[in-house]
């Protein structure tokens, strides 16, 4: 299973319906109580309530509302040893689409989901967490977690920043940008760079990163006109395409005349090889992902030309994050910095209510968000927001 962040990399527009007519946004009612639970609309607004999500099937093709259950049960008591959270901010990640397919590995079903959470320690039976810290953990897709201090990690205040950050360009979508340019490619100054997926949260975290370690030409593909638009303002990208808009191979000629360097790659499939293609002399390329074939596994793998890869001396390179954790130091050192000064801005679309969570992952799925897309408990939102 693949742990990246966003093939992590949230830019896959596919607006097709199942077999049954239902969009991703359907709220179709889902079923499956467990012993000492019952099935919730979600809020998480009931103080002596927790709730998880529940995967209730296995899909083929896009999830839809019907595949999730939010479950009630009473707020856990930690045990010694021991502390209960209270989460406040949940990530939602493509790999979770992969990880709900019945392969081994995966989701169970009828048990809550994982996923990677910021939380605020609320009652604690043990002296490395206490009451008040904010701490990270993999126990999402829960309104309350109990967890142990070696399962937690205690995240440092950036000031002006909120805590979504650390889900975002300071967690493991922007920990594995970090690693795809600085380890993976080994980004050298004037390198000509093209990233597709650009508009997810890698995407956006690696045209950024990019920028500040002196890329040269950065070029990326998106999913809408509406994205290609915010890479080229907001981000920094040079030049974007929107991949609907014809052959990859030609769109990235036009926005890359002269070839690239290195391709960081979150989507797979015909923009691969496309990049194949421009890659010159010593291209490298990075595998973060294959969202392209998520929902599409029935979809034909792509014509990619061999040969170029032996007279070209490429390389090609896949890794997970979860093997570069010591790197998480490292990210910080370089980022918040940028974060301080306002030359790194986070790319976040924020949905406000654990109740969303399901219509949040969903939405990602189908490209309806720019940048990491982070679900918000409604205690955090700013007054006036």
């Amino acid at each position: 299973m693949n742990d990246n962040q966003d093939h992590d990399n949230q830019d896959h527009d596919n607006h097709g319906r199942d077999a049954n007519g239902r969009d991703a946004n359907d709220r179709a009612a889902a079923t499956g109580t467990r012993t000492g639970t019952r099935t919730s609309t979600g809020t998480g607004t009931d103080p002596d309530v927790a709730v998880t999500v529940h995967q209730t099937a296995h899909p083929h093709g896009f999830p839809t509302a019907a595949d999730f259950a939010f479950v009630e049960s009473p707020i856990p008591e930690p045990a010694p040893g021991r502390a209960l959270v209270r989460n406040l901010y949940w990530s939602v990640d493509p790999y979770h689409r992969e990880m709900m397919d019945d392969l081994p590995g995966g989701f169970g079903l009828g048990v809550p989901l994982e996923g990677r959470t910021v939380g605020r320690v609320v009652a604690s039976r043990t002296p490395a967490l206490a009451e008040g810290e904010i701490v990270l953990h993999r126990q999402g897709w829960r309104t309350h977690a109990v967890v142990t201090p070696e399962e937690t990690r205690r995240l440092p205040r950036v000031d002006g920043v909120p805590p979504s950050v650390h889900l975002s360009i300071l967690g493991g979508t922007g920990l594995t940008a970090y690693v795809g340019l600085t380890r993976i490619a080994r980004l050298q100054q004037g390198e000509d760079l093209f990233v597709s997926g650009a508009a997810g949260g890698v995407g956006t975290a690696t045209g950024r990163f990019a920028r500040l370690l002196g890329a040269g030409r950065i070029v990326g593909s998106a999913g809408s006109a509406a994205k290609v638009d915010h890479l080229v303002r907001e981000v920094g990208y040079d030049a974007a395409f929107d991949y609907h808009d014809g052959p990859a191979a030609d769109l990235l000629g036009k926005v890359a005349p002269d070839g690239i360097d290195v391709f960081v790659d979150n989507v797979g499939g015909e923009q691969l090889a496309a990049a194949v293609g421009g890659l010159r002399e010593f291209g490298r390329i990075v595998r973060v992902g294959t969202i392209s074939r998520y929902n599409t596994p029935d979809a034909p793998p792509p014509l990619l030309v061999h040969e170029d890869v032996v007279e070209k001396s490429l390389r090609i390179e896949g890794f997970l994050v979860r093997n570069y954790r010591d790197m998480q130091q490292e990210l910080h050192d370089f980022a918040v910095p940028h974060l301080r000064s306002g030359r790194l801005v986070p790319d976040e679309t924020v949905v406000d209510g654990f109740e969303h969570l399901v219509d949040a992952f969903l939405g990602m799925l189908h490209g309806r968000n720019v940048g990491k897309i982070v679900v918000r408990d409604r205690s955090e939102v700013p007054a006036g927001a």
